[in-house]
């Protein structure tokens, strides 16, 4: 028998569906409440996850699913760093 490797799967905080977890962007809270945004999905933290689509952080954004995972407020820097980062998954 062949071992199946589990798809570590997470929620989208925009459209609430479950992804497998590289698919998606991880906004991550740190111990010092230094929000960014972790690419390699390694660090250390609170993270919550949104998928790489624009309707998604529109979403994120009016219900205030990031806030609500993260537990913070957060700055609309945030918001437009994760807009420029999608932006680039777009153009690759």
């Amino acid at each position: 028998m062949g071992s199946v490797k589990k798809v570590p799967m997470r929620q989208c905080v925009g459209c609430m569906e479950m992804k497998n977890k590289k698919e998606m962007i991880r906004v991550l809270k740190t111990a010092e409440n230094e929000l960014t945004i972790d690419t390699t999905g390694r660090k250390n933290g609170r993270g919550a996850y949104i998928c790489k689509s624009k309707e998604c952080l529109e979403k994120a954004y009016k219900s205030k699913g990031l806030e609500r995972s993260l537990k913070t407020s957060i700055p609309r820097e945030i918001y437009e760093t994760l807009e420029k980062e999608m932006k680039l998954l777009e153009s690759e």
